[in-house]
Protein backbone atom coordinates (compact mmCIF):
# COMPACT_ATOMS: atom_id res chain seq x y z
CA UNK A 1 0.00 0.00 0.00
CA UNK A 2 1.28 3.09 -1.02
CA UNK A 3 1.91 6.19 1.81
CA UNK A 4 0.38 9.21 0.59
CA UNK A 5 1.85 12.19 1.64
CA UNK A 6 2.91 15.81 -0.48
CA UNK A 7 5.79 15.86 -2.00
CA UNK A 8 8.98 17.30 -0.85
CA UNK A 9 12.83 17.25 -1.49
CA UNK A 10 15.50 18.04 1.08
CA UNK A 11 18.96 17.22 0.78
CA UNK A 12 20.29 13.90 1.66
CA UNK A 13 23.22 15.03 3.31
CA UNK A 14 22.58 15.09 7.02
CA UNK A 15 21.77 10.83 6.47
CA UNK A 16 25.68 10.40 5.56
CA UNK A 17 27.85 8.99 7.92
CA UNK A 18 30.32 10.98 9.40
CA UNK A 19 33.19 8.59 8.60
CA UNK A 20 31.94 7.06 5.32
CA UNK A 21 32.76 3.42 3.66
CA UNK A 22 30.83 2.09 0.92
CA UNK A 23 29.35 -0.58 3.54
CA UNK A 24 28.16 2.35 5.49
CA UNK A 25 26.91 4.40 3.12
CA UNK A 26 24.72 1.99 1.03
CA UNK A 27 23.51 0.88 5.02
CA UNK A 28 22.30 4.40 5.84
CA UNK A 29 20.74 5.32 2.18
CA UNK A 30 18.28 1.98 3.38
CA UNK A 31 16.44 4.74 5.59
CA UNK A 32 16.99 7.89 3.35
CA UNK A 33 13.85 10.26 3.53
CA UNK A 34 15.14 13.13 2.02
CA UNK A 35 13.00 13.40 -0.60
CA UNK A 36 8.84 12.05 -0.94
CA UNK A 37 9.94 9.06 -3.62
CA UNK A 38 10.65 7.08 -0.33
CA UNK A 39 6.69 6.58 -0.40
CA UNK A 40 6.88 5.24 -3.67
CA UNK A 41 9.94 2.89 -4.07
CA UNK A 42 9.59 -0.72 -2.52
CA UNK A 43 13.37 -0.07 -1.20
CA UNK A 44 16.17 1.82 -1.77
CA UNK A 45 18.27 0.40 -4.71
CA UNK A 46 21.85 1.59 -3.91
CA UNK A 47 24.62 0.75 -6.74
CA UNK A 48 26.73 -2.36 -6.46
CA UNK A 49 29.97 -3.64 -7.41
CA UNK A 50 33.67 -3.60 -6.94
CA UNK A 51 34.97 -0.67 -4.39
CA UNK A 52 37.85 0.20 -6.24
CA UNK A 53 36.04 -0.13 -10.09
CA UNK A 54 37.53 1.35 -12.74
CA UNK A 55 34.82 1.85 -14.20
CA UNK A 56 31.50 3.40 -12.89
CA UNK A 57 27.95 3.58 -14.69
CA UNK A 58 25.51 6.08 -13.02
CA UNK A 59 21.86 5.74 -14.69
CA UNK A 60 18.31 7.86 -13.95
CA UNK A 61 16.86 5.55 -11.27
CA UNK A 62 16.18 2.20 -10.29
CA UNK A 63 12.80 0.24 -12.75
CA UNK A 64 10.05 -1.73 -11.75
CA UNK A 65 12.33 -5.05 -11.23
CA UNK A 66 14.88 -3.01 -9.75
CA UNK A 67 12.89 -1.58 -7.01
CA UNK A 68 11.30 -5.28 -6.37
CA UNK A 69 14.66 -7.17 -5.71
CA UNK A 70 16.73 -4.14 -3.83
CA UNK A 71 19.44 -4.28 -7.12
CA UNK A 72 20.32 -1.73 -10.28
CA UNK A 73 20.02 -3.09 -13.73
CA UNK A 74 18.73 -6.40 -13.72
CA UNK A 75 16.01 -5.76 -15.27
CA UNK A 76 15.16 -5.72 -19.48
CA UNK A 77 17.60 -2.51 -19.48
CA UNK A 78 20.39 -4.37 -17.33
CA UNK A 79 20.50 -7.59 -19.71
CA UNK A 80 20.72 -5.47 -22.52
CA UNK A 81 23.67 -3.55 -20.54
CA UNK A 82 25.62 -6.58 -19.83
CA UNK A 83 25.69 -7.91 -23.82
CA UNK A 84 26.76 -4.44 -24.81
CA UNK A 85 29.94 -4.55 -21.82
CA UNK A 86 30.65 -8.21 -23.55
CA UNK A 87 30.56 -7.19 -26.93
CA UNK A 88 32.77 -3.96 -26.18
CA UNK A 89 35.55 -5.86 -23.98
CA UNK A 90 34.24 -4.45 -20.58
CA UNK A 91 34.36 -7.08 -18.05
CA UNK A 92 30.51 -6.38 -16.24
CA UNK A 93 31.93 -7.81 -12.94
CA UNK A 94 34.45 -5.36 -12.49
CA UNK A 95 31.93 -2.25 -13.34
CA UNK A 96 30.08 -0.38 -10.38
CA UNK A 97 26.60 0.55 -11.50
CA UNK A 98 24.72 2.43 -9.75
CA UNK A 99 21.77 5.81 -10.06
CA UNK A 100 20.87 9.44 -9.61
CA UNK A 101 18.44 8.39 -7.76
CA UNK A 102 17.68 5.74 -5.53
CA UNK A 103 14.04 4.87 -5.27
CA UNK A 104 11.78 4.18 -8.11
CA UNK A 105 9.04 7.17 -9.25
CA UNK A 106 6.40 5.64 -10.73
CA UNK A 107 2.72 6.36 -11.32
CA UNK A 108 -0.13 4.09 -12.53
CA UNK A 109 -1.71 3.77 -16.17
CA UNK A 110 -5.01 4.69 -16.40
CA UNK A 111 -6.41 1.36 -17.41
CA UNK A 112 -3.34 -0.98 -16.39
CA UNK A 113 -2.23 -1.92 -12.87
CA UNK A 114 1.35 -1.93 -14.11
CA UNK A 115 3.79 0.85 -12.73
CA UNK A 116 4.90 3.47 -14.85
CA UNK A 117 8.19 4.96 -14.52
CA UNK A 118 7.86 9.09 -14.26
CA UNK A 119 11.35 11.10 -14.49
CA UNK A 120 12.30 12.57 -11.13
CA UNK A 121 12.57 15.94 -11.43
CA UNK A 122 15.48 18.53 -10.67
CA UNK A 123 14.94 18.72 -6.52
CA UNK A 124 14.73 14.74 -6.07
CA UNK A 125 17.91 14.46 -8.34
CA UNK A 126 19.48 17.15 -5.82
CA UNK A 127 17.82 15.74 -2.56
CA UNK A 128 19.79 12.50 -3.58
CA UNK A 129 23.19 13.94 -5.00
CA UNK A 130 24.90 12.81 -1.75
CA UNK A 131 24.91 9.47 -2.04
CA UNK A 132 26.08 9.23 -5.64
CA UNK A 133 28.86 12.07 -4.74
CA UNK A 134 29.57 9.54 -1.75
CA UNK A 135 29.70 6.32 -4.39
CA UNK A 136 32.04 8.58 -6.41
CA UNK A 137 34.16 9.82 -3.93
CA UNK A 138 34.59 6.34 -1.96
CA UNK A 139 34.69 3.99 -5.33
CA UNK A 140 37.01 6.54 -7.19
CA UNK A 141 36.48 5.54 -10.40
CA UNK A 142 39.13 6.04 -13.55
CA UNK A 143 36.21 6.58 -15.73
CA UNK A 144 32.60 7.78 -15.29
CA UNK A 145 29.73 6.58 -17.94
CA UNK A 146 26.37 8.52 -17.68
CA UNK A 147 23.21 6.71 -19.16
CA UNK A 148 20.98 8.98 -20.79
CA UNK A 149 20.09 12.47 -19.95
CA UNK A 150 18.96 12.49 -16.44
CA UNK A 151 22.41 11.25 -15.41
CA UNK A 152 24.52 12.98 -17.80
CA UNK A 153 22.78 16.38 -16.88
CA UNK A 154 22.89 15.85 -13.19
CA UNK A 155 27.07 15.06 -13.60
CA UNK A 156 27.37 17.60 -16.86
CA UNK A 157 24.89 20.16 -16.03
CA UNK A 158 22.27 20.79 -17.69
CA UNK A 159 22.97 22.16 -21.06
CA UNK A 160 24.91 19.05 -21.77
CA UNK A 161 23.38 17.19 -24.73
CA UNK A 162 23.83 13.01 -24.84
CA UNK A 163 22.88 13.20 -29.03
CA UNK A 164 25.57 15.72 -29.88
CA UNK A 165 28.53 14.38 -27.06
CA UNK A 166 27.71 11.28 -26.67
CA UNK A 167 31.22 8.62 -26.54
CA UNK A 168 32.87 11.48 -26.44
CA UNK A 169 35.39 11.18 -22.80
CA UNK A 170 35.20 14.96 -21.28
CA UNK A 171 37.32 15.97 -18.27
CA UNK A 172 35.81 16.35 -14.77
CA UNK A 173 37.00 16.57 -11.15
CA UNK A 174 34.87 13.47 -10.89
CA UNK A 175 37.36 10.62 -12.46
CA UNK A 176 39.81 10.95 -15.21
CA UNK A 177 36.56 11.53 -17.80
CA UNK A 178 33.00 11.27 -18.31
CA UNK A 179 31.93 9.41 -21.10
CA UNK A 180 27.85 10.05 -21.81
CA UNK A 181 25.67 7.59 -23.68
CA UNK A 182 22.26 6.77 -24.21
CA UNK A 183 20.20 4.20 -21.70
CA UNK A 184 19.45 0.75 -22.60
CA UNK A 185 16.04 1.15 -22.12
CA UNK A 186 15.80 3.92 -24.60
CA UNK A 187 17.27 1.36 -26.93
CA UNK A 188 14.25 -0.91 -25.90
CA UNK A 189 11.96 1.97 -26.62
CA UNK A 190 12.92 2.09 -29.92
CA UNK A 191 9.88 1.68 -32.48
CA UNK A 192 11.10 -1.43 -34.40
CA UNK A 193 13.68 -3.73 -34.91
CA UNK A 194 15.66 -2.47 -37.13
CA UNK A 195 15.88 1.04 -35.22
CA UNK A 196 16.59 -1.12 -32.05
CA UNK A 197 19.81 -2.92 -33.73
CA UNK A 198 21.26 0.05 -35.00
CA UNK A 199 20.65 2.10 -31.56
CA UNK A 200 22.37 -1.23 -29.48
CA UNK A 201 25.33 -0.97 -32.15
CA UNK A 202 25.85 2.38 -31.07
CA UNK A 203 25.72 2.12 -27.32
CA UNK A 204 28.53 -0.92 -27.83
CA UNK A 205 30.37 1.30 -30.43
CA UNK A 206 30.32 4.32 -27.48
CA UNK A 207 31.19 1.48 -24.73
CA UNK A 208 34.03 0.63 -27.43
CA UNK A 209 35.61 3.54 -27.05
CA UNK A 210 35.61 3.72 -23.50
CA UNK A 211 37.48 0.22 -23.65
CA UNK A 212 40.03 1.56 -26.14
CA UNK A 213 40.41 4.86 -23.55
CA UNK A 214 41.45 2.67 -20.50
CA UNK A 215 43.28 0.57 -22.31
CA UNK A 216 45.54 3.37 -23.73
CA UNK A 217 45.68 5.28 -20.20
CA UNK A 218 46.70 1.71 -19.11
CA UNK A 219 49.48 1.45 -21.44
CA UNK A 220 50.71 4.92 -20.66
CA UNK A 221 50.15 4.57 -16.76
CA UNK A 222 52.18 1.38 -15.91
CA UNK A 223 54.94 -0.73 -16.85
CA UNK A 224 53.61 -4.01 -15.12
CA UNK A 225 50.08 -6.13 -14.80
CA UNK A 226 47.49 -6.90 -16.65
CA UNK A 227 43.84 -5.68 -17.30
CA UNK A 228 41.28 -7.15 -20.00
CA UNK A 229 40.42 -4.95 -21.80
CA UNK A 230 40.16 -5.73 -25.46
CA UNK A 231 36.91 -5.64 -27.94
CA UNK A 232 35.66 -9.10 -28.23
CA UNK A 233 37.24 -8.67 -32.16
CA UNK A 234 40.84 -7.61 -30.45
CA UNK A 235 40.99 -9.99 -27.18
CA UNK A 236 44.51 -9.32 -25.71
CA UNK A 237 46.14 -8.50 -22.53
CA UNK A 238 47.01 -4.80 -21.57
CA UNK A 239 48.90 -3.25 -18.72
CA UNK A 240 46.66 -2.35 -15.72
CA UNK A 241 47.64 1.19 -13.76
CA UNK A 242 50.18 0.57 -11.19
CA UNK A 243 48.60 2.35 -8.29
CA UNK A 244 45.10 5.29 -7.79
CA UNK A 245 45.57 8.38 -6.93
CA UNK A 246 45.51 9.27 -3.48
CA UNK A 247 42.06 9.26 -1.63
CA UNK A 248 39.65 11.15 -3.04
CA UNK A 249 37.87 13.73 -0.27
CA UNK A 250 34.15 13.32 -0.29
CA UNK A 251 32.34 16.77 -2.13
CA UNK A 252 30.64 18.49 0.85
CA UNK A 253 27.39 18.00 -0.50
CA UNK A 254 27.90 14.18 0.44
CA UNK A 255 29.19 14.97 4.43
CA UNK A 256 27.20 13.94 6.96
CA UNK A 257 26.65 16.43 9.87
CA UNK A 258 29.77 17.30 11.87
Amino acid sequence: MVTRVKPYAESAAPYVPERPTLEKVRAAATGCKACWLWTLGTQTVFGEGPRQADVMFVGEQPGDQEDKAGRPFVGPAGKLLDRALDEAGIDRTTVYVTNAVKHFKWERGERSTRRIHKKPNDAEIRACRPWLDSEIALVRPRVIITLGATASQALLGKQFRVTKDRGKPIASPLAEAIFATVHPSAVLRAPDAAARALAEKELIADLTKVARYLRARSRQAAPRGARATATRSERRVTKIPGGRAGSRELPMAARGRR
